[in-house]
Formats: structure tokens, C-alpha cells, sequence
């Protein structure tokens, strides 16, 4: 089970370090040079982490030298460098390395992932409770349209140990689940190589277990359940293998695919701002990159508080017998032989 940060200053600092690390300072040899591209995608992530708007983490940030200062800031920038610099940052070149750094950061010189999961989503366009939107689709005459025909949507491929994202797709739903299983694992094979992946019924096709287990090698267990209810076998070998020889016990670990999208809406909220579609894939992107960043922190204190381990009990037992030699040998043998 992972756990992510909650501390702003840190994963304000962590942001900073992972884009000094894959972007360069300035996108173009003739800007301004005000605020460096590192400075401006921490932001960015402070922002999700705050589940703030733009005005939001401006107004945050003056408000917190101390977090201007963690960054190098000496200018607060305005909300609106901070809105077309999220139109630069969070197109899918720079995501992309971004997302490489941060799995290189987490796995080390580790490329090798036991089990992982993949799953999708779906996210609201709006901050209307869903209370709401059921109490109005009650009215015979609703003044306010409550029912969303388009949503964006995302997919992810992650490891069920760590929730650690190694693959994503922003895109609009509704859409069939069955045809981002390709591209997905195609991209997360780029960065990590991956014995089992698991996946639920909506990715079911013999096509995907082909891809899987003849082209990559990797053990894919999806239940064969697409489709209409029947008592036949199943079209395909693999997927006759699955109604036969299902590993129940591997596929247990799935839900924490799941966990991995409730921790997501938890804590950077479970609509976007963005109006269009691309500003939405901008936000989903950036939801990506913020929940590695946190983890990644925590991975970070933690193994840096187990370079300074707290002193064993033999230890304390030792230290204090070698104390107790010293003072005896320290007092004159007069002091010692005279009786009380």
C-alpha cells in the first residue's frame, strides 16, 4: 500500500528537482528568462495538490515566502504565465519525459515489475455535487442540463504494490475499454518490463491476449466475460484458457487498480477545470504527474530515514557497560575500597 505526501513544501521541492532533471530551464533561446520552466511546472503540481485554481496557488504562494523560496522564486508569477505555461508543460513531449524521470527515480536501476494492473475511469466536467444532478433529473422541465454525454476519461497502467503510474491515456469518454489495452501496454513497456498484467472484463479480446503473451511474453489474466452471457467456450485459445485455468488468486490483486483511482480523486478531486477537450487532457496529465510525484517523495524520506536507523537494544546495552568501565577505572582505588 502506498503512501503519498501531505506535506506542500516537499512535493513543491520534489516537483522542482524532477524537472530540472527532464525539461530544459527555457523553451525558447528569446524568453524572458523570468521564470525558469522548473519553476513553473512545480507550480503546476502545487496547484493539483492544493486542489486550487490558478489565482488559488498565485495567491498561495504570496502569501508562503518560505514555499517561494524552496523553488527560487523571486517574482511570484501572475495566474495567467501560470495558465499558458500549463498549454506548454502539459503537452504529451513533455509529459512524457517528465513521467520517464519520475519512473526512473522510483524504480532505480529495477526495470523489472511483478504484477501490474490496468484500468480506466471516468472523471466529471463539473464541481455540482452528484446529489444534485440526481435531484434535478427529477424536474419534468430542467432548467440545467445534468446529464453528460462526454466525460474525460483515463486509463492507466500502474504496479499494485507501489500504485506507481507507468503508462496513461488522457481522452474523452464514453469509449470502449477493449481498444486502449495495446497502446497502453506499449507505452509502459517503454519504461518497465512486466510479468502479469491484470486487467478487468472490459479489456477481454483474444486480440489483447495475443499481444500480451505472444509478442511481449507478459502473462495476461483477464476474465473471459465480454459479451453476452452464455454456457459456451469462449472464441480464441487464450480466451478458453481463461474459463479453464483462471488464476483467482493473481487477479485478487486488481482492486488495487482501483485503489490507485480512489486515491487520485481524493486527493486532487474528481472533476477537471478544463472546458475542451484538450485542456482537459491537459488535467488529467497533470493528475498523473502529481500522484507519482507524491509517491515518489515518500519513497524518498523513507529510505533516507533508514540510512540513520534508530540504535538496537544491544547497542544501547553495550554503550552503557563501556560507560560503566570507564568510571570505574576513573575512580582511585582509595575511594572504592573505603566502606560506606
Amino acid at each position: 500500500m502506498a503512501t503519498t505526501s501531505k506535506s506542500p513544501k516537499d512535493v513543491l521541492v520534489t516537483a522542482y528537482q524532477v524537472a530540472q532533471r527532464s525539461l530544459d530551464a527555457f523553451s525558447h533561446p528569446c524568453s524572458p528568462k523570468k521564470f525558469t520552466q522548473h519553476q513553473l511546472f512545480a507550480i503546476l503540481v502545487l496547484k493539483n495538490f492544493l486542489k486550487t485554481d490558478y489565482r488559488g496557488v498565485a495567491r498561495h504562494l504570496r502569501d508562503c515566502p518560505e514555499l517561494a523560496a524552496a523553488i527560487e522564486l523571486v517574482k511570484i508569477p501572475h495566474f495567467t504565465t501560470l495558465q499558458k505555461a500549463s498549454h506548454r508543460l502539459l503537452m504529451t513531449v513533455p509529459v512524457r519525459a517528465l513521467l520517464d524521470e519520475t519512473v526512473r527515480q522510483q524504480m532505480g536501476r529495477r526495470r523489472r515489475v511483478p504484477t501490474a494492473a490496468i484500468d480506466s475511469t471516468g472523471l466529471e466536467c463539473s464541481s455540482a455535487s452528484a446529489y444534485f444532478v440526481n435531484r434535478r433529473k427529477k424536474v419534468g422541465t430542467a432548467w440545467k442540463k445534468v446529464v453528460y454525454h462526454r466525460y474525460p476519461k483515463l486509463g492507466v497502467v500502474c504496479d499494485v504494490e507501489s500504485h506507481f503510474i507507468f503508462a496513461y491515456e488522457a481522452r474523452r469518454g464514453p469509449k470502449p475499454d477493449v481498444n486502449e489495452f495495446e497502446s497502453l501496454v506499449a507505452q509502459a513497456l517503454v519504461r518497465v518490463r512486466m510479468t502479469t498484467i491484470l486487467a478487468d472484463a472490459g479489456y477481454d479480446s483474444e486480440g489483447n491476449h495475443s499481444f500480451a503473451r505472444d509478442e511481449h511474453g507478459i502473462r495476461s489474466v483477464i476474465p473471459a466475460k465480454h459479451g453476452r452471457p452464455t454456457t459456451k467456450p469462449a472464441s480464441g485459445r487464450h480466451r478458453r484458457v481463461m474459463q479453464v485455468r483462471f488464476n483467482h488468486d493473481a487477479y485478487r490483486q486488481r482492486a488495487q487498480v482501483e485503489t490507485l483511482m480512489s486515491m487520485i480523486k481524493r486527493r486532487q478531486g474528481a472533476y477537471v477545470h478544463g472546458r475542451t477537450y484538450h485542456s482537459q487532457c491537459r488535467d488529467l496529465r497533470l493528475m498523473v504527474l502529481t500522484h507519482n510525484i507524491m509517491i515518489l517523495l515518500w519513497r524518498y524520506l523513507f529510505y533516507r530515514a533508514c540510512q540513520t536507523p534508530f540504535p538496537t537494544r544491544c547497542c544501547i546495552g553495550v554503550s552503557a557497560s563501556r560507560r560503566r568501565r570507564r568510571s570505574e577505572r576513573a575512580t582511585p582505588k582509595s575511594l572504592a575500597s573505603e566502606p560506606n
